[in-house]
């Protein structure tokens, strides 16, 4: 196999044009393999097998930075950067992480996980080069979704401002325009970027300009027929105009032609962008034929394509997809707002049956917020579904466009807690700490799938912003009631009683918190258990009682120690003068890197037995 000796990215300059077209098949046949063991981002890396192999053919990394916008694209990449004996431990505890990662290896110039921060990044690094009086290439890869975030125009415009010498490769799997490719686009671009073309528009422009009276404006003349020319011929205009030389539409899956391009646009002056076409998928029927559903898979068959283990309870996710659907039925005012996932926020049950009354913004957050806003003013009840760790890049949108209105705008926190093999980026671990010092918010966690159904229903009638966070993955199996309840704001729910101590759960880990009062009851110590529902308002009444009563009082929560539920316990009898001992469980003040939730619970101590051992540590448990 020609794969097994590539120990780093020098070994592609070894090969012939054949040879590496067969290397990049046996990689699509090594990344199934693995992926389909581990799960993972196959579809997008499946697309990018060519692009990543011409990038590292053309540039010398790690001394060029090459950086993944997103970066669940870059598995090609750490196979062909000395990582391909590793990769079978791709996003498992202690193995490879499916993102790049710094620490892992210095062709992971810069870490990412989140969207369209790639061009930002490459700008700093193009600068400091710059500063330095350093030699080297920046390549930032971007999909064409993640150019929907305003940062990414952001990095665009700067970079186009300064003219800092900078490529972009614009990686296009569905944008319109990838039809316009072929033998005549791929001879556009090389003539464009030829020595000579440049250097014969220079010498016309020195010779026009030595014609007295009339040179200069022959030169004018000639550039706006040059940029009327462009507009019709030049899909790339909207980039030229923003100061970038664009490249393309270039075949993503043709290594000879991206190489001749990238050679190219390494030798010019200035940004560059080189729009690449890929197909999602490619090389496998099923991805192929369902990119969505490949983007992000668990282990799966090759051979059927469908999922190993399957869970016959259904996920918080469909719960909250089908009863928003419902309540839409009922109320013609609630409308649904997604960021690019209408699947992965179990919106698209509501999208087919209102598709007037959902919006799918793309990848940019804070206009969702914004946008939600608008509406909420207007007099509809707008729900906005985010995953927890992407609703962290709207917190301004939140407070000054939501909040300090006091509009009532739902934030569903799809993935909250530990969402495991995605790793640090994508854990929802920091949402109860960010959103419990708003102002006005409500902030609710269900214990289970029943429980977020009466929160679900409950948020449209406190007429306030309201955040619910729940976690990824099957929900507790609970009986679902038909008509659900309301839950009074604030108002938690007695599950146990006891006289040795209180324990103070949310979210799921209410039903941990039963075990471990079972556990301690064994032992002869009875523990009361509180499902407290709400991070705010807190059920102030009940929680003081029972603290008073118990004089122990512990927190449990699957969100960062550091600002917490457990803080506004702490702040909360603080200052009602309590004087009893309080003990929090939780995130400690940390990044958890990936794994299953499951070990990284118990790394974490959010376990049965990781709660016991702590509280025999506080000398609360003599087990």
């Amino acid at each position: 196999m020609i794969l097994e000796k590539i120990e780093g990215p020098s070994d592609l300059r070894k090969l012939s044009w054949r040879e590496l077209d067969k290397l990049a098949q046996e990689i699509r046949e090594f990344l199934l393999e693995t992926v389909s063991r581990t799960g993972g981002h196959l579809a997008p890396n499946l697309g990018v097998v060519e692009l990543t192999i011409a990038l590292h053919l053309v540039f010398d990394s790690p001394k060029d930075k090459i950086i993944w916008d997103v970066g669940h694209q870059c598995y090609v990449h750490k196979i062909l950067t000395g990582r391909r004996k590793q990769f079978p431990t791709l996003r498992q505890y202690g193995g490879l992480s499916g993102f790049p990662k710094y620490r892992e290896s210095p062709h992971d110039c810069f870490q990412t996980g989140h969207s369209s921060t790639s061009i930002s990044a490459a700008l700093g690094f193009a600068l400091a080069r710059d500063l330095n009086g350093e030699n080297y290439s920046v390549v930032a890869v971007i999909g064409d979704g993640a150019l929907t975030a305003g940062m990414a125009f952001e990095g665009l415009n700067h970079a186009g401002h300064l003219g800092a010498k900078i490529i972009v490769v614009l990686n296009d799997n569905e944008m319109s325009i990838a039809n316009n490719v072929g033998a005549l686009s791929n001879y556009l671009s090389r003539l464009r970027t030829e020595p000579l073309y440049h250097r014969s528009k220079e010498e016309l422009e020195d010779l026009l300009r030595k014609i007295p009276n009339i040179g200069p404006r022959m030169i004018k003349a000639v550039e706006r027929l040059k940029d009327g020319v462009k507009y019709l011929l030049v899909p790339g205009m909207f980039f030229e105009e923003l100061g970038f030389t664009y490249l393309g539409p270039i075949d993503g899956h043709n290594v000879r032609i991206l190489w001749e391009v990238f050679e190219r646009a390494k030798t010019m002056t200035g940004p560059v962008l080189v729009h690449v076409y890929t197909k999602k998928g490619k090389g496998y029927y099923f991805a192929e034929k369902k990119p969505e559903k490949f983007h992000g898979i668990g282990p799966f068959n090759i051979k059927t394509g469908e999922p190993i283990a399957k869970s016959d309870l259904p996920t918080y996710t469909q719960v909250f997809g089908e009863y928003l659907t419902e309540l839409a039925t009922e109320n013609p005012k609630i409308v649904a707002i997604t960021a690019a996932m209408p699947d992965g926020t179990g919106l698209s049950v509501f999208a087919k049956r209102f598709p007037e009354r959902f919006f799918d913004v793309g990848i940019a957050e804070q206009h969702a917020v914004t946008f939600a806003a608008g509406l909420a003013r207007a007099g509809y009840f707008p729900v906005v579904a985010i995953y927890s760790t992407f609703l962290q890049r709207s917190f301004d949108q939140i407070i000054h466009d939501v909040a300090l209105q006091d509009l009532p705008v739902v934030f569903a926190l799809d993935r909250a807690g530990l969402v495991g093999e995605d790793g640090e980026t994508h854990h929802g671990i920091f949402d109860l700490s960010y959103l419990r010092c708003i102002p006005g918010i409500i902030v609710m966690a269900p214990k289970d799938e029943n429980e977020l159904r009466r929160m679900l229903k409950s948020a449209f009638h406190y007429k306030a912003p309201v955040a619910i966070r729940y976690p990824r993955g099957a929900g507790q199996g609970v009986p679902l009631d038909p008509s659900p309840e309301f839950l009074p704001p604030g108002r938690g729910e007695l599950l146990r009683e006891g006289k040795d101590l209180v324990i103070l759960a949310v979210g799921p880990l209410v039903y941990t918190a039963l075990d471990v009062a079972e556990k301690l009851s064994e032992k002869g110590q009875e523990a009361a258990v509180v499902n407290c529902r709400f991070i705010k308002p807190l059920d102030e009444e009940l929680i003081l009682e029972l603290a008073q009563q118990t004089g122990r009082v512990l927190t449990i929560e699957e969100n960062v120690l550091a600002g917490g539920f457990g803080s506004a316990v702490l702040e909360f009898l603080g200052d009602r003068g309590y004087r009893g001992e309080v003990a929090r469980v939780g995130i400690p003040n940390c990044f958890v890197e990936h794994g299953s939730p499951q070990l990284l619970r118990q790394q974490c101590g959010l376990d049965v037995q990781g709660i016991l051992n702590f509280l025999q540590k506080k000398g609360w448990f003599n087990g």
